[in-house]
């Protein structure tokens, strides 16, 4: 019996941080004060509050270390696990109110979640399957094969209103119950893990944090639609949850609860990773599955859908991580449970990586429902430096920009939609008012372009041509006639391409156009950036009034537009300035402006 246990984040983020050199720092300073039988040390998974990592819980006191380095770890042994007395200076400002130390729980950043897919991130070991059975892991598993038939698992999916966590929001049950309903010799279970909008690092978490959710989840699923065999596809570039993942697989196996006859019901379940090569077009569903099957990832015409004609040509059940991670709490907690949670049509929580312009970067699992307001002023705890809000983009490159108008929306799938945007796997970039949103149109445009497989003309030229267009916008040579010609490939790209990428590419333009196309009209008529972001149409200027003759910006240009005597105002050769704006940056006196 340990008398402390010291949690460390291990996911992607805090391991980015170098939260691996504040383990082995931590395990060293115990064995050295001879505190190896006392104090366990447990590496999980994703805590959410990823800007203030590397992150150390140190339990039953629930004291909450944030930005720990290395050379913390001496003074945290000695002070907090040897003496007892917390290192207030590096304990999370939120969680010290006077000289009393609260729960991580009371703070703004966690009190209006709710971690259902989240649950056990940041809770466990992710590599010992002991910790996941004892907090209910394989039970739900254990209860469908014992106490339901498949139909009566598929119908407790159904009422619990779950929908599909990867993009469109289909309902799970239904596509569980379609699945089903094809017969054949054999049936698969597909988990979709490849995740690559920009800034989305949700399913990525989950796999980090609690593999084993996902193999009980995929093994429930097989039951209830007659597979025996999964497959999780996720990409290469996602070390750390590739490794945790096989070795709960292994885990799994050795303690009976994947292979052959499964708690003695009869019921055989196994499953195996798939690398993907980190393509963006192998997220939409028939594009994953023909690279499962070993060939160019590229998407099939649908019908047939995958519960009729999926891998290998046999039915296939499609859902990705969060779906799944949802699956054993609904078992156990009873559909009613999950269905309380949410708004009408869109039930349970979401899982949104919060990224951009936010002091609070990192993971959140909210209600459905949750307001854009809720999540990036109290949970995200608002924007950096004052700034004002200008927008969010949800559902990343297939997705939309959300305007301050509608910052009071409740976020579900039907709200996202009627505004112009979706809720996608779940990325949330947020922007503020130095924010350009035709620069942010042509970025997503960008990605878009160099994602698209090529396989159908309206995604592979169509793109391309729309990119070019923002491309002429932002170096100030469109035309209002441009404007126009954009919506209608827009539509054009929209009605025609063959799947999911190049359907949605065009709704970062569309989304933008809509609600700011004052900055469009900016760029073209009056040849001028109101972010001031487009570097073609900005120009510095030195305010001579302001201008001490320092000197310091003349000898920080690269490329000697600045010149002066000293302690003379200096000007700026406009013809030989690159736009660079080191002298800005140089400059202490706010004596240099960019327009």
């Amino acid at each position: 019996m340990y008398r402390s246990h010291v949690l460390v984040c291990g996911g992607t983020g805090c391991t980015s941080s170098g939260s691996a050199k504040v383990i082995e720092a931590l395990e060293n300073e115990i064995a050295k004060n001879g505190l190896q039988e006392e104090i366990k040390v447990i590496k999980t998974g994703c805590f959410g509050l990823c800007a203030v990592g590397p992150i150390m819980i140190v339990y039953p006191e629930g004291c909450f270390y944030s930005r720990v380095e290395a050379s913390d770890i001496p003074e945290i042994v000695e002070e907090h696990l040897v003496k007892g007395r917390p290192v207030k200076r590096l304990l999370y400002k939120e969680t010290v109110e006077n000289d009393t130390i609260k729960s991580l729980n009371h703070t703004q950043f966690y009190q209006k979640q709710k971690r259902v897919a989240l649950r056990n991130c940041g809770v466990i070991d992710p590599e010992n399957i002991d910790e996941y059975i004892a907090h209910d892991g394989y039970e739900a598993l254990a209860k469908c094969l014992t106490e339901y038939t498949p139909e009566q698992v598929i119908q407790i999916i159904l009422d619990s209103g779950l929908r599909g966590r990867g993009g469109a929001g289909f309902p799970t049950g239904l596509k569980w119950k379609l699945a089903a309903a094809n017969h054949d010799d054999q049936k698969y279970v597909a988990c979709n893990a490849d995740e690559g909008d920009p800034g989305a690092f949700m399913d990525r978490s989950v796999l980090e944090g609690d593999p084993h959710a996902i193999i009980e989840a995929m093994a429930i699923a097989g039951y209830a639609v007659g597979a025996t065999k999964g497959f999780v596809y996720i990409r290469a570039e996602y070390p750390i949850a590739v490794k945790r993942l096989e070795i709960a697989i292994e885990q799994a196996r050795e303690y009976g609860l994947l292979g052959k006859n499964i708690f003695s019901s009869g019921f055989d379940f196994d499953m195996e990773i798939r690398l993907g090569a980190g393509a963006f077009v192998c997220g939409e569903e028939t594009a994953l599955l023909t690279s499962i099957e070993g060939k160019r990832g590229e998407p099939r015409p649908r019908p047939p859908f995958p519960a009729q004609k999926g891998l290998f040509g046999k039915p296939t059940l499609l859902n990705n991580v969060e779906t799944y991670a949802n699956i054993t709490q609904i078992i156990l907690n009873g559909p009613e449970w999950f269905s309380s949670m949410g708004t009408e049509k869109s039930k349970g929580t979401k899982v949104f990586a919060l990224g951009g312009k936010i002091n609070n970067t990192g993971l959140v699992e909210v209600p459905m429902g949750t307001t854009l307001r809720e999540v990036i002023e109290e949970i995200g705890g608002g924007i950096p430096n004052g700034k004002k809000f200008k927008a969010a983009q949800t559902g990343g490159p297939s997705g939309g920009c959300i305007p301050a108008q509608h910052f009071d929306v409740p976020i579900d799938y039907d709200n996202l939609i009627s505004i112009g945007s979706m809720m996608g796997s779940g990325g949330l970039i947020v922007m503020d008012e130095d924010t350009c949103m035709v620069d942010i149109a042509k970025f997503f445009l960008e990605f878009t372009v160099e994602e698209s497989c090529g396989k159908c003309t309206p995604c592979r030229i169509g793109t391309k041509r729309l990119y070019e267009m923002l491309e002429k916008i932002t170096k100030g040579e469109g035309t209002l006639e441009d404007l126009d010609k954009m919506e209608e490939l827009c539509y054009y790209i929209k009605n025609n391409s063959l799947c999911g990428l190049g359907q949605t590419a065009p709704n970062p333009v569309l989304s933008t156009l809509r609600y700011f196309r004052d900055e469009y009209v900016a760029h073209v008529v009056e040849k001028r950036c109101p972010a001031g972001v487009c570097k073609d149409l900005l120009s510095y200027e030195i305010i001579a009034d302001k201008c001490k003759g320092c000197t310091a910006c003349a000898r920080k240009c690269p490329v000697n537009a600045i010149s002066g005597a000293v302690k003379q105002p200096h000007v700026i050769d406009k013809s030989k300035c690159i736009k660079c704006g080191a002298c800005i940056e140089t400059c202490k006196f706010a004596a240099i402006i960019k327009k």
